[in-house]
């Protein structure tokens, strides 16, 4: 097993990759500190993994609350339903969430323990490849607005990270891929080796090979990880996590959440930033090339939607929360292996890019 730890002091915490965790009572045991148990899971998971989870915890008193699969879910209402459910249950201040699902799952249940009675123990269990290398990690907790997505949340830390490889394989293709978004993104902003081993690996991590997946997500985990700990509520490294995403955020505002997956929006993203730092003199075409060639390579689209243009991207990015004094400021890539954050992009630079 690999176990990476977010180092924030007293409120570290593990996060554990492996295959055939997710029914062992050891994996959960250190992050429990009551007898009662709520878990949040999805329509979707839960029949495919619900019961190997229970059997990790048979010792606790288990409750389940079940919510829609999709992002257009990740809302006010859920998480209001939610909330009352665990009214209805006399859930404490002690009581531990455990997250079993994507990143909707994962955000939504972060942001509910962060609230219940000023705070609640949670432990995140991400069954995507997006939720496993990212969302899991890190504390960020949130639910959209028709505005604006992750605009209502709140940086909140999981008391433990439990990651299942096994649970991939239940992964629709369409999904898989999405993660793979998030995956490029680390050899984009810190790490060219990792980016080339991505390129010379792509076929066997599309194979879902076991051991290309373990150091796949052990490898991002290990970034994220130290990011976090370095700048926990994104007051300055951790943006460079949003490579992709203001671009990204648009497009599934625009189109309606839920219509783009995340990862597919923000692979889009991350193409529209790499061509603006070819623009500023920052990547060669080369490295375009080759982040489009690698994203393709796991079937992800490299276009924006054709009924989008500037002006629609535009509306959209305001809402960014990485706005400042009402500057929109752009995380694009230095070199392959480096980024960094600006607001210095021209808007006829933009409208050339987008249309």
């Amino acid at each position: 097993m690999s176990t990476i730890t977010v180092k924030l002091g007293e409120r570290s915490y593990p996060i554990n990759v492996d295959s055939g965790i997710l029914s062992s009572s050891q994996s959960f045991a250190s992050s429990i500190s009551s007898n009662k148990v709520v878990v949040v899971t999805n329509d979707v998971v839960k029949p495919l993994l619900l019961d190997k989870l229970l059997l990790a915890l048979l010792d606790y008193e288990v409750d389940v609350v079940c919510i829609p699969d999709g992002e257009q879910h990740k809302n006010l209402q859920q998480f209001d339903y939610v909330i009352t459910k665990l009214l209805e249950l006399k859930s404490s201040r002690d009581t531990t969430l455990l997250a079993l699902g994507g990143g909707v799952v994962g955000d939504l249940t972060g942001f509910v323990a962060a609230s219940y009675q000023r705070g609640m123990p949670f432990i995140q269990v991400p069954t995507t490849l997006l939720s496993q290398v990212d969302s899991s990690v890190g504390g960020k907790t949130a639910v959209n607005h028709p505005l604006g997505k992750n605009m209502i949340g709140a940086f909140y830390q999981p008391k433990s990270v439990v990651i299942d490889i096994e649970s991939l394989s239940t992964l629709p293709a369409r999904e898989f891929a999405a993660g793979m978004a998030e995956v490029i993104k680390y050899g984009i902003i810190y790490d060219y080796q990792f980016f080339s081993w991505l390129e010379k690996h792509a076929d066997l991590l599309n194979n879902l090979s076991e051991e290309h997946l373990k150091y796949t997500i052990t490898r991002c985990c290990e970034i994220k990880a130290q990011i976090v700990a370095e700048d926990e509520t994104e007051k300055g490294i951790r943006a460079i996590l949003n490579l992709g995403h203001t671009f990204g955020h648009a497009i599934e505002a625009e189109q309606g959440y839920g219509k783009w997956l995340h990862g597919e929006a923000v692979a889009v993203g991350m193409i529209i930033a790499s061509k603006v730092a070819v623009h500023k003199g920052w990547l060669s075409e080369s490295d375009l090339i080759r982040v489009e060639a690698l994203i393709a390579k796991f079937k992800l689209p490299i276009s924006p939607p054709a009924n989008m243009d500037y002006s629609h991207f535009a509306k959209h990015m305001q809402h960014d929360k990485k706005v400042k004094s009402g500057s929109i400021r752009f995380v694009i890539p230095n070199r392959l292996g480096e980024a960094s954050v600006t607001s210095d992009i021209d808007v006829s630079l933009l409208k050339e890019i987008l249309g």
